[in-house]
């Protein structure tokens, strides 16, 4: 089966005064194309860290992450920056919604970031939310969407372009239990179409949808369930 997110041998330091607190430490680990990956374990254990470097938003202190079978790192920051833009896709707890902007604006930045025309753009942007479910709200702006409207709106946002793999940080983490169901659900959907999802989450009813559990504790891997 195809890879979709590797990395191997994933250290993160930080620096704390004379302190070295590691973060992550000699993470190794496989994610298969089409796969719905849960990453759990108690607060502090490295679960944001060990996401934000497989997503490129850190840099690992040493190791390496591979997606798509390219490497993240040991690049320049332009090839790394158009590899994100092209292979990822990302949710957040926090929405990260442009306020001045629509939502078929909000979701048609990462096409015109990769290039491509303003019509067909819009076209896929506009698919995307029909997809989520939100067509027709495409012109209305963040603050006049709900919050799991908004929610919606980024989940569109980060399939758009159509990236090996999407990177969830507690997607459902701002929302009550009702439209965390229905944001799951729409996850469910999108992995059921072939994405490849990886999500950190506090949630076990979010990991039981997951086809894998990956557990840490003090940045290490302690437990991988099916």
């Amino acid at each position: 089966m195809a890879i979709a997110l590797q990395c191997s041998g994933l250290w993160k330091l930080y620096e704390m005064g004379e302190e070295k607190i590691q973060a992550v430490r000699g993470v190794n680990l496989s994610i298969n194309k089409g796969e719905m990956v849960a990453i759990m374990g108690p607060s502090g254990c490295g679960k944001t860290t060990l996401l934000n470097v497989l997503s490129g938003i850190d840099e690992p202190s040493a190791g390496q992450v591979n997606v798509a079978d390219k490497p993240l790192f040991g690049i320049s920051d332009d090839e790394r920056t158009n590899l994100r833009a092209k292979e990822m896709g990302f949710i957040f707890q926090k929405f990260h919604l442009l306020d001045v902007m629509t939502a078929v604006e909000n979701v048609e930045v990462p096409l015109l970031l990769l290039g491509y025309p303003p019509v067909e753009a819009r076209e896929k942007a506009m698919q995307a939310l029909d997809q989520v479910g939100l067509a027709d709200r495409a012109k209305h702006r963040p603050s006049e969407l709900s919050g799991g409207q908004q929610q919606r709106v980024s989940i569109a946002r980060a399939i758009v372009h159509q990236p090996s793999v999407i990177l969830c940080d507690e997607p459902t983490g701002n929302l009550d239990s009702t439209t965390s169901k229905q944001v799951m659900d729409l996850l469910q959907e999108i992995n059921n179409s072939g994405s490849t999802l990886v999500i950190v989450t506090h949630d076990e009813d979010i990991a039981k949808s997951c086809t894998k559990t990956i557990r840490l504790n003090d940045g290490v891997i302690v437990n991988e369930e099916e």
